[in-house]
């Protein structure tokens, strides 16, 4: 019984690799009819095998080839397979570069539909004015040094000079600077044109404030009339953020010189625009349209005063807080509106403002601290310079500033963004690239 079953198991076992030839050898007729036999460390023991092959198919066969199997290769290290395959992937990147190094580079073309419009501060003799000089903002058609293609902003930013009617509480690093004209504001309009090169001259008129010394309208004409004769840069007169004060104030400032080209800081939304909007529209007088951070305020603020004033005596003032106080907020407020206007939205097509002086408002700018923070006489005016370097980055184009370091800085970098110089050394201009950072 056993031997029946041992025989049975080999007659299957037989059966099962007759079966598995026969398969290998139909697969050989297969890939001879389209011409291709290749084995490799093949064996095989048959007794005997016959291969029916057709007359047209033998015609159609290949010379026979014999190939001699090769030894299989090491396996490489892994340090020489990660090697290996570095220096394939820098073959392929190293072909696409001069694929790419043969494609002709051309400079995007950016079209805006929109433009900021052109206004101006000032008033020449030949204009009706005193002024020896004018200052015109605006007038962009793309995003802020932009300078591809060509395009440069058809006119450089402006920086004034702050002063107050009235003494009030400073930084000393302002104090150091202007001494005794803090308490004499033609001297420190003098001294900020003469000997620190302010563009224009911003009035603050705090003390007609009701709930300061409530100066009469009158007085403050007064003190622009003597602003006007002492220093021949353009006029910016603010209020004291009183709404119903400073529409009074503002009255008789533009009845008194409506033809001087000044500035009048700031209208908001807080006043009753009627009231002296129609007074400022019959002179050349400029406005200075203030919403803190609000893009739709500033849309309805321009719009309610463009049924008085002219688009191209409007600039807008976003406000701006110091850095660590809110810059961030007043620079991307900018940033949106001005693409806005660029793409098409007139009501946003204004030249902006920027206080820089609230910078100070920063404790950091202007308290005591670690002598790691550097000295606040400083620190300071740093604060107040960095914050415009960014608005001025963000597209602003007049500058309300405290002090004169701030001034000096901007105007250098001014002259570099609108000069485009050309580095005398280039390697050294360079070596920023592999410059190292010390570690704090």
């Amino acid at each position: 019984m056993n031997k029946e079953i041992e025989k049975d198991e080999k007659q299957e076992a037989r059966a099962k690799e007759q079966a598995v030839v026969l398969g290998l050898l139909s697969k050989i007729v297969e890939v001879l009819d389209k011409g291709i036999v290749e084995l490799y460390n093949v064996e095989l023991e048959l007794d005997e095998v016959t291969l029916q092959i057709p007359q047209t198919a033998l015609e159609a066969l290949p010379v026979p080839t014999a190939v001699v199997p090769q030894k299989p290769a090491e396996i490489a290290k892994p340090g020489v397979q990660a090697a290996v395959g570095v220096a394939k992937a820098v073959e392929i990147i190293g072909k696409k570069i001069v694929e790419l190094a043969k494609i002709a580079f051309e400079e995007p073309k950016l079209k805006f539909t929109g433009k900021v419009v052109e206004v101006k501060m000032g008033a020449t003799r030949n204009e009706g004015g005193s002024r020896d000089k004018v200052i015109v903002l605006g007038g962009h058609t793309c995003p802020p040094y932009y300078y591809l293609a060509g395009y440069k902003p058809p006119h450089p930013p402006a920086f004034g000079g702050d002063t107050f009617d009235m003494r009030i509480g400073l930084p000393r690093a302002v104090k150091r600077v202007f001494g005794d004209a803090l308490g004499n504001p033609v001297e420190w309009a003098k001294m900020w044109v003469d000997k620190f090169g302010a563009e224009a001259i911003d009035i603050h008129l705090v003390s007609t404030d009701p709930s300061i010394k409530d100066a009469s309208p009158e007085e403050a004409v007064k003190v622009v009339d003597s602003l006007l004769q002492a220093v021949k840069v353009p006029i910016v007169a603010g209020g004291s953020g009183d709404p119903e004060k400073d529409v009074l104030v503002f009255r008789k400032i533009v009845e008194a010189f409506p033809s001087e080209g000044l500035v009048m800081n700031s209208l908001n939304l807080d006043m009753k625009l009627e009231d002296i909007c129609p007074y400022i529209g019959k002179t050349n007088t400029a406005v200075i349209n203030f919403s803190p951070m609000d893009i739709d305020k500033a849309e309805e603020i321009n719009r309610k005063s463009y049924e008085w004033i002219p688009r191209e005596r409007i600039i807008l003032d976003l406000n701006i807080g110091g850095i660590g106080y809110g810059t961030e907020y007043g620079f991307t407020t900018m940033e949106r509106a001005r693409l806005s206007a660029l793409i098409g939205n007139e009501l946003l097509q204004h030249p902006f403002n920027v206080g820089a002086a609230n910078a100070w408002g920063a404790r950091e700018a202007w308290i005591a601290m670690d002598p790691y923070w550097g000295p606040k006489e400083i620190r300071g005016p740093l604060w107040e310079t960095l914050t415009c370097i960014i608005c001025l980055l963000a597209g602003a184009d007049y500058f309300m500033i405290l002090h004169p370091l701030t001034i000096k800085v901007l105007k250098a970098l001014r002259e570099y963004l609108f000069s485009e110089p050309k580095p005398k050394d280039p390697e050294k201009a360079l070596n920023w690239l592999s410059a190292k950072i010390p570690v704090i």
